[in-house]
């Protein structure tokens, strides 16, 4: 039985030796994954969906470098997370947030909790305005910070993978995660603490 990491490594050596075939299937695998990792970097679709092509593009001209030190999917993060920071810096709107697609977001995380469970309406307005909040203030976090904790919280990574991915030393993956947590732990202690008040 071959793992994840085995099983890119068999893929990537195909498309290494020229089968298109197996480079086909990578794409396949991680074009969902890097799309929604892209996305919380860049907020208009059309423009992450450009990025996470142009990252195909790059790794598969850069496919004969990559000798399998990292898993394949960090290697690949990397080169997506360096495309989407390129095309923020070129646009010159470094940190820009949106209200529009996290609303959205907001408003489908709400959906999913109404059919978990009925709530009362106020509960139901709390849970959507502190998911409204997460997701503004994650979009408020400086590029490194943001980057660190969906890569963590959204995507599962560990801290060895985050540090392959975003080429720093595991303490500075820390300090990056834990100053995300506090900045939006701040953001939303006026909501919890509100909440809290109104149930006594």
């Amino acid at each position: 039985m071959t793992t994840e990491r085995e099983g890119d490594q068999l893929l990537v050596r195909r498309a290494q030796d020229g089968e298109r075939a197996a480079f086909d299937l990578l794409v396949a695998k991680y074009q969902r994954r890097l799309m929604r990792l892209v996305s919380r970097l860049i907020h208009d679709q059309a423009e992450a969906e450009d990025v996470v092509q142009e990252t195909f593009i790059k790794a598969y001209r850069a496919l004969r470098h990559f000798r399998g030190d990292a898993a394949f999917y960090t290697w690949l993060y990397r080169i997506g997370i360096n495309t989407a920071k390129n095309m923020l810096v070129t646009q010159g709107r470094r940190n820009s947030a949106t209200g529009g697609p996290h609303v959205d977001k907001a408003e489908a995380m709400e959906e999913a909790e109404r059919l978990r469970d009925i709530e009362t309406p106020e509960a139901m307005f709390a849970s959507k305005q502190i998911a409204i909040t997460v997701h503004l203030a994650m979009d408020a976090l400086p590029l490194e910070l943001r980057t660190a904790i969906v890569l963590r919280e959204l995507e599962g990574l560990t801290y060895e993978e985050i540090s392959e991915v975003m080429a720093c030393p595991i303490g500075t993956v820390r300090s990056r995660i834990f100053r995300a947590r506090e900045a939006i732990a701040e953001k939303l202690r006026p909501l919890v603490e509100s909440t809290v008040d109104k149930r006594k």
